[in-house]
């Protein structure tokens, strides 16, 4: 969307919940929280996945029993 708030575009459109998105320091890619894929006995499982901000190119990064929270991205190397 755009900083006002207009033009707002869905980026996933699964049945799961997708929450928590946080950019990349270059700004190309979203990270985010998703329970769209239950691989457990619980009633909630949640994995980190990572797409394009375009929202193609949605991949798993995390994938066993058990929640994993809150993706964030290492700041690029600022050194020489």
């Amino acid at each position: 969307m755009n900083t006002d708030g207009s033009e707002q575009i869905n980026l996933t459109n699964t049945q799961g919940i997708d929450i928590w998105p946080v950019f990349s320091p270059d700004g190309s890619k979203i990270a985010f929280n998703s329970y769209r894929d239950d691989n457990s006995e619980r009633a909630l499982n949640y994995e980190i996945y990572i797409m394009n901000t375009d929202g193609s190119e949605q991949i798993n990064l995390t994938n066993k029993s058990g929640d994993d929270w809150w993706p964030v991205f290492q700041p690029e190397s600022t050194s020489p």
